[in-house]
């Protein structure tokens, strides 16, 4: 599972609703793809569909939706946001992430 801490949250929502999605109704798509200085990295969509492979749950009243291939590197992550002057935006807190690279965009296990 993963965890979207207050901050998060907000951030979404507001996001959400800027391009036409209702985070009562819709997904976050977080996922894992190849690339980055560690070898991996998060991506981070929205969605209003439900594919196959898909582990669906909520945190903190947002819906997140993981293909299941992803979800095992994913497993007890937590989405926040930093924001500011230094902020980085969307933030993985990753447990399993044997290594991460400088920037923060990517890691290896």
């Amino acid at each position: 599972m993963i965890q979207v801490s207050d901050t998060a949250k907000k951030k979404i929502i507001d996001l959400m609703k800027d391009d036409g999605f209702d985070a009562a109704i819709d997904y976050v798509r977080v996922g894992v793809k190849s690339g980055g200085c560690s070898g991996l990295s998060c991506d981070l969509k929205f969605d209003n569909t439900k594919g196959d492979d898909d582990k669906i749950f909520v945190d903190n009243d947002i819906t997140i939706a993981v293909e299941k291939k992803s979800f095992l590197y994913l497993a007890g992550t937590i989405l926040e946001f930093s924001g500011g002057l230094n902020g980085k935006g969307f933030v993985f807190n990753n447990p399993n992430a044997s290594r991460t690279c400088g920037c923060g965009e990517s890691f290896s296990l």
